[in-house]
């Protein structure tokens, strides 16, 4: 991945990767993936990744779906896939869960996984921003896990309801029944993993693309947001 030097980079305490897209031809962002290997194979071959595309994943590669090591192996090998880290990988680093069968490779690809990725007028998260703070007084744990920064997790309000940017931020994290395509956040966990979808947005097109995803684990309506895009 190019990295580049930014004004940004003097503007946050996060760990994040200022990336340049001027030499990148077709650039996407992809949602929680959870282990789903087939869906995440069914999007790649539907956007069909060129050796000069960037595909940005916003995190959660891993977890709750059957091919955890697979999805990760898939993503860590190939030039043209990045990820920010999610909450998911960071409870794996931390011990609050295990996969058995990542090993020590898989492990130290999860910590080189920062907590964001930036390019001029994007970024990407997996959590969100709180609307009230600058950048610069947010936390690796606020972009992991932020979702609802003056209420209660699901039962909101949601950050990205009021958020306004710059910059436009692409996240994951909170599970949307469709995703949400706003002026500067834009939404993309449509609950693969729990029989939704896997989602990318093209950044170049400013378009939305989706596969199935595959029932691998039941969740409540409750845990699912139903919101306008705009």
């Amino acid at each position: 991945m190019t990295t580049t030097n930014s004004a940004f980079d003097d503007s946050v305490s996060f760990d994040h990767r200022h990336i340049d897209l001027e030499t990148r031809d077709d650039v996407y962002v992809i949602g929680d993936v959870h282990g789903c290997l087939d869906s995440l194979e069914a999007l790649l071959d539907t956007l069909e990744v060129g050796a000069n595309d960037l595909a940005v994943f916003v995190g959660d590669l891993v977890r709750k779906g059957p091919e955890s090591k697979a999805v990760l192996d898939r993503v860590r090998r190939s030039s043209q896939l990045v990820s920010v880290r999610g909450n998911n990988e960071q409870k794996l680093l931390e011990g609050e869960a295990s996969l058995p069968d990542l090993d020590v490779v898989d492990y130290q690809y999860l910590e080189s996984l920062p907590a964001a990725i930036s390019w001029d007028g994007g970024l990407v998260v997996h959590g969100g921003l709180d609307p009230s703070r600058p950048l610069s007084a947010h936390s690796d744990e606020d972009v992991l896990t932020l979702r609802s920064p003056d209420g209660d997790g699901y039962d909101g309000p949601f950050w990205f309801e009021s958020y306004e940017g710059p910059p436009r931020v692409f996240f994951g994290h909170t599970v949307l029944a469709d995703p949400i395509e706003r002026e500067w956040a834009v939404g993309l966990d449509t609950g693969c993993v729990y029989g939704g979808r896997l989602t990318a947005y093209d950044v170049r097109r400013g378009e939305v693309v989706s596969v199935a995803g595959t029932s691998h684990v039941e969740r409540s309506s409750e845990k699912i947001v139903t919101t306008d895009s705009e």
